[in-house]
């Protein structure tokens, strides 16, 4: 009896192997076909503008809500920017300079490195001006970012959970400090799919500012957690091949490369036909992938065909890796359909010297971050396409240091600092929430990154209580079991 059983399942599983096998050459065949018709399916979508079509790819669908933006370009200036220096001017801090931090304020609250230390207050340390018919507040180290005061909206009142950078960022990324959790990037090109076949739905590239030592960034910042694989982020490099292993090896042309992925295609079908294992499905579309950016990242990287007044508003010469050329390769990117562009700009973690320091810093980022706004909404991507500016965290309105010399910086601060969101559906040309009249707390308008999570993809045309993935016996979200959408500042 038991050999007849094992018969019968053999002779099912022969069936099985021949139906596969007999059908694997038409069945590639009818992939790459349906892989092209989807894509004019989708190009033929955005050009009528029905976005619940072209979004067609992603597990929300249809959408939850109807979207104020396809994609996001997140500028992330790692390290913790100043919001002194930037974008909140404090008078009374000013005023205060030099004498003992109120204990009202500090007592009982996380410090990161001045733990045991005398706490004396440190005026900002650049004058502020109002800009635009908004009459926005920005500091004089950011004339760039001044001239689009009425295209941005400046968040001032910003909140975070984690007071060191490597939590604060994972915090930042993906809604937890727990390492291994899916990053915001994986989350909404899990939710929406991506626009193109020939890239990565998620790109991350990576630049540092000619100032102190830049924190490291963790490849798990932009890892898929538990999610598939295939939602990953893909980083860009400035030097060698922009992507690893996409170029051929020397001797193999692109027909030989095609045989080669085929083959392995095969195989990995073969074995998902006997496993159903979701990652060697992730595994093959990966392969395909791989394949088709052989030719689509030379002429993604390949700048010669931008003008030269394109060149001279992002400040750049050529493909030199700079903070510059990888804000211009992101509004290539967003051309392309690509979902979430992620650029980590390092260097602002401003310990000592931040007069030195933080000056080099924007200097570094200020251009290409006006030049970015101004160049999609020339072309008329700003208004699908949600930017947005900040680090994980901000810096303390007391002193890390002698106050009175040149080498004296700012702490890590988690209760109150700044940031600024423009495009996608986007209020311009606000102001929102503040701080206390040293800079302390946030007081009005509080936005916790759970809430720049949740109104990030209520503008995308998810509900974020909705976007879960069932891991472990839980349905996880980005937000976790909090965020709130922030409707004040929604056109």
């Amino acid at each position: 009896m038991a050999m007849n059983n094992f018969d019968q399942q053999s002779h099912a599983l022969r069936i099985n192997r021949r139906t596969f096998l007999g059908s694997a050459s038409l069945g590639l065949g009818a992939a790459a076909l349906a892989g092209l018709w989807q894509d004019a399916a989708l190009s033929a979508a955005a050009k009528r503008g029905d976005a619940r079509s072209a979004y067609s790819n992603g597990v929300v669908n249809p959408l939850h809500y109807e979207p104020k933006a396809k994609r996001v370009i997140f500028l992330c200036m790692a390290g913790g920017p100043s919001q002194f220096e930037t974008f909140d001017e404090k008078p009374q801090l000013a005023a205060m300079h030099g004498l003992p931090m109120p204990e009202s304020y500090t007592a009982g609250q996380p410090i990161a490195q001045l733990q045991g230390a005398e706490l004396r207050c440190l005026k900002p340390m650049v004058r502020f001006a109002r800009h635009g018919k908004s009459g926005q507040a920005i500091s004089e180290l950011l004339p760039h970012m001044a001239s689009i005061a009425d295209d941005i909206c400046i968040v001032r009142s910003m909140q975070t959970e984690q007071i060191n950078h490597d939590p604060a960022q994972t915090f930042l990324n993906a809604g937890t400090s727990i390492s291994g959790r899916p990053s915001m990037g994986a989350w909404i090109t899990y939710g929406l799919g991506s626009e193109s076949s020939e890239l990565p739905g998620f790109i991350v590239m990576r630049s540092i500012a000619d100032s102190r030592p830049p924190q490291p960034i963790s490849s798990r910042q932009w890892h898929s957690g538990f999610l598939p694989s295939r939602f990953q982020g893909a980083p860009m490099y400035s030097q060698g091949d922009p992507v690893h292993f996409v170029s051929n090896p020397p001797g193999v042309d692109r027909r030989r490369q095609q045989d080669v992925v085929e083959t392995i295609v095969g195989l990995n079908r073969l074995r998902d036909a006997e496993e159903r294992n979701p990652e060697i499905a992730a595994r093959i579309a990966q392969y395909e992938l791989a394949f088709r950016m052989q030719a689509s990242v030379p002429d993604l990287v390949d700048i010669s065909d931008e003008p030269g007044h394109v060149l001279e508003m992002y400040g750049v010469e050529g493909p030199d890796g700079s903070y510059g050329y990888n804000c211009l390769l992101a509004r290539r990117l967003a051309e392309r359909g690509v979902r979430f562009i992620q650029l980590y700009h390092r260097g602002w973690d401003h310990h000592n010297s931040i007069n030195k320091y933080v000056r080099e810093s924007c200097a570094s980022s200020d251009q290409a971050s006006a030049a970015l706004i101004t160049d999609l909404k020339q072309r008329g991507l700003l208004d699908d396409t949600l930017v947005i500016w900040g680090g994980e965290f901000g810096r303390t309105p007391m002193a890390q240091g002698d106050v009175n010399d040149e080498s004296v910086g700012r702490d890590h601060h988690i209760r109150g600092f700044s940031m600024w969101l423009a495009g996608g559906g986007v209020k311009p040309g606000i102001t929102y929430g503040a701080t206390d009249e040293l800079g302390y707390f946030a007081v009005e308008n509080k936005v916790h990154i759970h809430d720049l999570h949740a109104t990030m993809l209520r503008l995308l045309g998810i509900d974020h209580q909705r976007l879960t993935y069932r891991y472990q016996g839980r349905d996880f979200r980005l937000t976790d079991v909090a965020g709130r959408i922030v409707d004040d500042i929604l056109s």
